[in-house]
């Protein structure tokens, strides 16, 4: 009896395993980034939930602005406490751990706020919403780097614009949720138990991998000078959630004492630079793939400095909304872009060089709405705006002392 043996056909099945095999590949590849992508999702719709019922928590507390700016910072507190930690731990833990357990305390302290009675408690609740944010912010953004490792290009700026999508989605559920009478408490346990189901689908798919910290040679020191490349990411971070933490607090300000706008346009400025900045960060990574990221940041820069110095001489409702879009996309990518880039620094652990940048960088995003106020107080709020507005000039500057290609 003989057999028909075909050799093209032989080579054609080994080339069908092979396409099964790579579709399989990025199949997974893929469910690894959405997984990682809805913790984002998960931390931003948390924060933007908060966010949403600050008014009503306020009112039910018969709070007045200034015991809520006081009540308020004990969250930025609670995240610089632990930022000395929170790098170690994702070393020494593993960032799929660490991010699973912070996440979830992070929605329980979202319900915790929703239980407060008195300044105090909602004070303490906000120090543990703080810590474990901090802790959370951490390990997600090691992961992200993880994701791009394997992806082998870059993908970290949609990974934060999945939280910008998330701000705006908890922005549109509280609204849904005043129109139906409901609770902080209530409203928080909803989305709660939404964050813990998409916890519970996605974890299994977080990347786990385990850094070992780096040796210390015998006789170092315990704290020593931070990687200087570093530095300067973090600087870079400083600089750009400078401008964007003035655009969260000082925009609708800015339209409603400067620009004069009538009524609900007030919020004109503040809405057209989320939009653009969240629209930035899922456009971002394909501009990063295609021009590199010392150009894309420094463009960042520019556009930056551009807006802000074009809403301070052209104080009009169309220019201004106009100069708002280019701050939103000059902010969008830089963080997100120095977040990468630092968590692949050859020298130290990506959790703790994650922890060194984000350090630095949030110190702006606290510094900044602050140092406005008072230099608009002795100079003028479109001064304040002049003055960030040169930090992006020093963004397009920084850029070149450091190396992007990492």
């Amino acid at each position: 009896m003989l057999i028909n043996f075909n050799p093209l056909a032989l080579f054609q099945t080994k080339g069908k395993i092979k396409k099964v095999f790579r579709e399989a590949k990025a199949s997974y590849l893929n469910r690894i980034r959405f997984a990682v992508g809805m913790f984002y999702f998960g931390m931003g719709l948390s924060f933007a939930t908060w966010a949403s019922r600050i008014p009503d928590i306020k009112t039910a507390l018969h709070l007045t602005e200034g015991d809520l700016g006081s009540i308020l910072f004990a969250l930025p507190v609670g995240q610089l406490i632990v930022m000395p930690f929170s790098g170690k731990m994702v070393t020494k833990f593993g960032s799929h751990r660490i991010l699973i357990f912070s996440l979830i305390m992070y929605v329980l302290c979202l319900i915790n706020l929703g239980l407060a009675t008195t300044s105090l408690q909602l004070s303490l609740g906000l120090f543990l919403f703080g810590v474990f944010g901090n802790l959370a912010n951490i390990a997600v953004n090691t992961q992200g780097v993880y994701t791009e490792v394997l992806f082998k290009k870059t993908i970290m700026s949609s990974f934060h614009g999945m939280w910008s999508f998330a701000g705006f989605t908890g922005a549109l559920v509280g609204l849904g949720m005043l129109a139906l009478n409901l609770s902080p408490l209530h409203h928080f346990m909803i989305v709660a138990g939404i964050v813990l189901i998409m916890v519970v689908l996605n974890f299994k798919f977080l990347v786990r991998a385990k850094e070992k910290a780096k040796a210390k040679p015998e006789g170092k020191k315990l704290f020593t000078k931070p990687d200087s490349a570093l530095l300067w990411l973090g600087v870079i971070g400083f600089c750009s959630m400078a401008s964007e933490g003035v655009m969260f607090d000082w925009s609708g300000v800015y339209f409603k004492d400067i620009v004069k706008a009538p009524g609900p346009l007030v919020v004109l400025g503040y809405t057209s630079f989320m939009i653009m900045m969240a629209s930035g960060r899922f456009l971002g990574d394909g501009l990063i793939n295609k021009f590199g990221r010392e150009r894309v940041m420094q463009i960042s820069g520019v556009m930056i400095s551009a807006g802000l110095f074009t809403a301070v001489f052209l104080p009009y409702i169309v220019p201004c909304t106009i100069a708002f879009m280019f701050v939103g996309l000059g902010v969008a990518t830089i963080v997100p872009t120095v977040y990468s880039i630092a968590g692949k620094n050859p020298t130290v652990p990506a959790g703790e060089a994650l922890t060194i940048v984000s350090s630095v960088s949030f110190l702006g995003f606290l510094m900044g709405p602050p140092v406005i106020g008072h230099i608009a107080q002795s100079f003028g709020l479109q001064f304040s705006f002049a003055f960030i507005g040169i930090f992006g000039v020093l963004i397009a500057f920084m850029v070149s002392k450091i190396r992007t290609s990492a």
